[in-house]
């Protein structure tokens, strides 16, 4: 993405704390006012229709035809994305359609001598509200958004940061009245009180220390040195 901002605008940016005013920008991205970018409406985080996979703290009820004890099992997949079903042992869940478990239970109780197993698996409840925390972390991957969810928290959920994640280098991507935005966050900014922790929301993208999310402010900024606040800008 090519961006063409004037140096003048960059010092507004820097310094803004006030209401979400266009500073100034490009055809491609223009820079916010602000220190934090704005909540989304309950349009913007309505779940798109697409195939639904199985993730952390989704709640399967689970068949096996002709086994009394193995009917209508109620199970909850872990944080890690991982249920257990009797007989079964551990299955690996997060990432799967219900079609794809219910085949890998089966496969499973094959080696437990059950003869041809029919099972079937069905979404009971799920956890439609989830935040994609991706990048230099250790675990990335979708999580749910229970509560309250911070930035530091979201990067918590994901086991933490990486052996060699930048922590001045940290992109928040949302979409707000249809609108895609971006913000540049700095963790250490965060931990000292130069700004508070912003709030995630469902659908919202975590990048964490990833040179290509970190292109789009490329002509904004000189340095990390210059960010003292969080810098907010629409995308085109």
């Amino acid at each position: 993405m090519k961006l063409k901002i004037i140096a003048p605008v960059l010092m507004v940016a820097v310094a803004a704390c006030s209401g979400p005013r266009v500073l100034g920008g490009s055809h491609d991205v223009q820079v916010v006012g602000g220190n934090a970018l704005p909540a989304p409406t309950q349009t913007d985080v309505a779940e798109v229709t697409r195939q639904y996979l199985v993730g952390p703290y989704d709640k399967l009820k689970i068949d096996v035809f002709g086994i009394p004890d193995l009917r209508e099992r109620i199970v909850q997949v872990d944080a890690s994305g991982r249920l257990a079903f009797p007989l079964a042992g551990t299955i690996e869940a997060a990432g799967r359609s219900p079609n794809d478990v219910a085949e890998l239970i089966a496969s499973k109780l094959r080696t437990q001598y059950i003869r041809d197993p029919q099972v079937t698996v069905n979404l009971e409840q799920t956890v439609s509200q989830v935040v994609t925390v991706d990048g230099e972390v250790r675990e990335p991957g979708l999580y749910p958004v229970i509560g309250r969810m911070t930035l530091m928290r979201a990067i918590a959920t994901a086991k933490g940061l990486g052996e060699f994640a930048r922590q001045n280098d940290v992109v928040v991507f949302r979409t707000v009245n249809g609108q895609k935005m971006a913000a540049l966050y700095d963790l250490r900014a965060i931990r000292r009180g130069a700004y508070s922790d912003p709030e995630i929301y469902a659908n919202d993208i975590v990048v964490v220390g990833d040179s290509q999310a970190r292109r789009i402010f490329k002509d904004v900024i000189a340095g990390s040195s210059l960010i003292t606040t969080p810098l907010i800008v629409l995308l085109r």
